[in-house]
């Protein structure tokens, strides 16, 4: 084999291989619900899967290499092999996970990582002599698949994770590999007719991937989401996929982001309201006068249209990190006016990168229905560290308010870093300023909500006058002081940035 052709197929075997570990990502991550140990998990049966293909590659480069039209049909072929298990990896990845709980999920995406990392050094091998020149020639090649793996890192993920589903993605990458294996056919001594039947069989498998994709990938984030309560047959209402993860809706409107829960499309707070939004209107009773709001993450938006709708709020602020949920809030009713209202300001950022490069913004109210505490990255925003930037952007009397999904952990460190604090079921209020939880207040203000014009709750009704009187004992009764918050979590360590325990062990 030629050095510059073994060089341009070493860079696209790189851009192939780290194309693929993406989308296994993408995969395995949803699968293990956003924990921070997936990607350490994938990674390391990865890159174990690579050094295993490459042992076993080592049994070949022992052979006579001689007849090297062989060897290249053989490296050819075996890339054809494994391009085509790696494209069949996923959606059997996301069947298995629909029937086998948990167990044994991994193998489905080592066995093509295998395969393709016996490839690579079978190439090196049989496209470098054993010559002065030899030590020069591999370099070459090795930066060649560095380049074409950091390649595929950057262009899938931050490109092609952007405008191609995964479906999308996993045709292409066939395809490129598929044209890999032809380019090494046409470099071999085939005979005219022996070289066209292998590139008919070449483009025959393109095109039989091409055929069954559709069949393969459909339900893929269903089976994968619900796994063994994956029923035939059932689908999400809403799929979007984007470099920042899949945003999924089911028929019942409950919004999940690359797996996880993160609420559901719902404004009233009367029963059964499935996403406690009564925790948004809960701000009445905690702050007298929140014109100037911070919302970070809006997710589909249910909160965000609460706080612009309240009767003091005149300003907005929101910011999110995926901007695929504002492709899709303009389809549901409920919410989609949302980013018609003048009110509304909307900034896609990190919320900790956007309030470290914005000190001068400060708001009345700070409210952010943040990630729960055991997945990835929870500590970033949950740290005492990210607790005190919030409070510098908090106007006299301002109050951060958050949702701590039972971490004692978070509650304890918001109470600790605020000189007043006040937990609403699992959320937490935190403020310098003390805080005065008017209930009464909050019945005043129920009366007056109207949201896109419609009055959410009237006293002309019985049953909303029962509503009232429920929500006002329910958050009676799901309130604690910050006296007792730090009584009931005394035993538990601070979250900081440098201690990241619930995204690894609860128990730290």
């Amino acid at each position: 084999m030629k050095l510059l052709l073994a060089i341009l197929l070493a860079a696209a075997s790189g851009f192939i291989s780290l194309s693929y570990e993406l989308l296994w990502f993408r995969v395995y991550f949803i699968a293990k619900g956003a924990l921070a140990s997936g990607f350490a998990i994938l990674l390391g049966a990865y890159l174990l899967a690579l050094a295993l293909g490459s042992l076993w590659s080592h049994r070949l480069c022992k052979e006579d290499q001689q007849d090297s039209s062989k060897y290249l049909r053989m490296i050819a072929d075996l890339l054809v092999v494994a391009y085509l298990v790696a494209f069949i990896s996923v959606p059997a990845f996301g069947w298995y996970c629909s029937v086998q709980y948990q167990q044994s999920r991994l193998p489905w995406l080592a066995l093509p990582a295998a395969l393709i990392g016996a490839a690579f050094p079978l190439m090196v091998h049989f496209s470098v002599p054993p010559d002065r020149r030899a030590g020069a020639r591999l370099s070459y090649l090795y930066l060649a698949n560095i380049v074409g793996s950091a390649s595929g890192s950057l262009l899938t993920g931050f490109w092609l994770m952007d405008i191609w589903s995964i479906q999308q993605i996993s045709g292409f990458v066939l395809a490129l590999g598929l044209a890999i294996s032809a380019i090494l056919y046409a470099s071999c001594r085939f005979s005219p007719s022996a070289l066209l039947v292998r590139l008919l069989l070449l483009l025959g498998v393109g095109a039989a991937g091409s055929v069954a994709a559709p069949r393969l990938f459909d339900g893929l984030y269903e089976k994968i989401q619900l796994g063994t309560k994956y029923q035939p047959g059932y689908r999400f209402a809403e799929v979007l996929e984007n470099r920042n993860g899949v945003i999924t809706i089911t028929p019942d409107k409950t919004v999940y982001c690359s797996g996880m829960y993160d609420g559901a499309i719902n404004l009233s707070p009367k029963k059964p309201d499935n996403n406690r939004i009564i925790r948004a209107y809960a701000v009445s009773a905690l702050h007298p006068d929140p014109r100037d709001v911070l919302m970070i993450g809006v997710s589909m938006g249910a909160w965000a249209q609460v706080l612009v709708n309240h009767p003091q709020v005149r300003r907005l602020t929101i910011v999110e990190i995926n901007p695929g949920y504002l492709h899709l809030i303009p389809k549901f009713p409920e919410v989609a006016s949302l980013l018609e209202n003048p009110k509304v300001e909307i900034f896609i950022d990190d919320g900790r990168r956007w309030l470290a490069r914005n000190p001068e913004r400060h708001f009345d109210l700070i409210v952010f229905n943040s990630l729960a505490h055991w997945v990835a990255s929870s500590a970033h925003l949950l740290s005492q560290e990210f607790q005190e930037l919030a409070r510098a952007h908090l106007s006299p009397g301002g109050i951060y308010y958050f949702n701590t999904t039972g971490s004692a952990r978070a509650q304890r460190t918001a109470a600790l870093v605020f000189k007043d604090a006040r937990r609403i079921f699992q959320w937490i209020a935190v403020s310098d300023s003390p805080i005065q939880f008017d209930l009464e207040r909050l019945q005043r203000t129920l009366w007056e909500y109207r949201i896109d014009g419609q009055q959410v709750l009237s006293k002309a009704t019985s049953e909303d006058r029962a509503e009232v009187e429920r929500i006002v004992f329910e958050l009676k009764h799901q309130h604690e002081s910050k006296d007792r918050i730090l009584l009931r979590t005394s035993k538990f360590a601070l979250i900081t940035d440098d201690n990241m325990g619930y995204e690894w062990n609860d128990a730290i």
